[in-house]
């Protein structure tokens, strides 16, 4: 009998997917319905940073403090019509650990670091499972380093550790120097696991409207080539930090390429926006299937045979399989 039970940031799991943050998952009724389809956990809808700002002061005030941030910048976020606060957001954590039994996951989604601790605290009290810290921010200043990128995202990592004990989860873009280093400098500041990639939100330009235009593009299926991989290639290389595969998952095939890279979890969203929860339990039987016909008997049995971390040259194979790429394209 084949099994898909797995452990993700220390929890049982009853299969390795997990839906991401987003509005499928910002109410108790709808987890209810991603459990009944087969979730193997969920992550909550994200608060936002402004959220917690807004709730400390009014949301001007606090924007004219920041340098980064222009007047402008204050009327537009004054706008957005914020449909949870972190009071709602609390209740939200509490009302979810209620409603279903698999894990339940917060998420904060911040982009300056000094104001989260206590607001983790209250997440860890209201009995969210674990944390998932989304990192966001486009870097626009050009005389700001990358090196003081990343001590930005670390000292946001590390205010959050030192404030709640709960397994936390670092959501990255893929936009650094070296990613290898970044996921390890995570693991050394307490993060337990690192999720491969958030996607930066891509503007469009209305020419006959002559404005910016702002939608949001549900992933595709090459989305995931970027996640596998790097999840392949760091898999075993970095100590004491786990990888979650996130982007263009959209069918059981493409959740198992992830764990065979070496993710603990692969993360559905776009998916489920498209086919419903039902898609959940398609994707499992797929999953269940090929590993039947593959004699496999645990979803651990396969995780990471097929990364880079038996190769001891890593670099010199990516390399080779990038020429080889172009050397016989036609």
């Amino acid at each position: 009998m084949t099994s898909l039970s797995t452990t993700y940031l220390g929890l049982k799991l009853r299969n390795p997917l997990v839906v991401s943050s987003s509005s499928l998952t910002d109410s108790p009724d709808k987890l209810q319905r991603l459990q009944e389809a087969g979730a193997g956990a969920v992550v909550l809808k994200s608060v936002f940073e402004e959220q917690i700002e807004l709730e400390a002061q009014k949301l001007d005030q606090s924007l004219n403090a920041a340098e980064e941030l222009s007047a402008e910048a204050t009327r537009m976020f004054a706008d957005i019509p914020f449909d949870v606060g972190p009071g709602e957001y609390l209740n939200l954590v509490e009302k979810s650990k209620r409603a279903v039994s698999i894990p339940v996951i917060a998420s904060m989604n911040c982009l300056h670091g000094g104001k989260w601790g206590a607001f983790a605290k209250k997440i860890a009290s209201a009995g969210a499972d674990a944390l998932e810290l989304n990192l966001y921010s486009l870097q626009t200043n050009p005389e700001k380093t990358g090196a003081q990128v990343e001590n930005e995202y670390l000292d946001a990592v590390s205010e959050v550790r030192a404030a709640v004990r709960i397994p936390l989860a670092i959501k990255l873009s893929p936009f650094f120097s070296s990613i290898p280093n970044m996921v390890a400098q995570l693991a050394a500041r307490g993060a337990n696991a690192a999720v491969l990639f958030n996607r930066f939100f891509q503007p469009n330009l209305d020419i006959f409207a002559m404005k910016s235009v702002a939608r949001l593009h549900l992933s595709q299926p090459d989305d995931a080539l970027l996640p596998l991989r790097w999840i392949g290639l760091l898999h075993g290389r970095v100590p004491n930090i786990e990888l979650a595969a996130t982007s263009g998952i959209l069918d059981g095939q493409t959740a198992l390429k992830m764990i065979l890279a070496g993710a603990r979890v692969s993360m559905v969203c776009s998916a489920i926006f498209r086919n419903k929860e039902q898609h959940l339990t398609h994707m499992l039987a797929e999953m269940e299937a090929w590993m039947r016909a593959k004699e496999y008997q645990s979803i651990d049995e396969v995780r990471g045979i097929l990364s880079q971390k038996s190769n001891p040259e890593a670099q010199a194979f990516e390399r080779s399989q990038y020429i080889k790429s172009l050397v016989g394209f036609d």
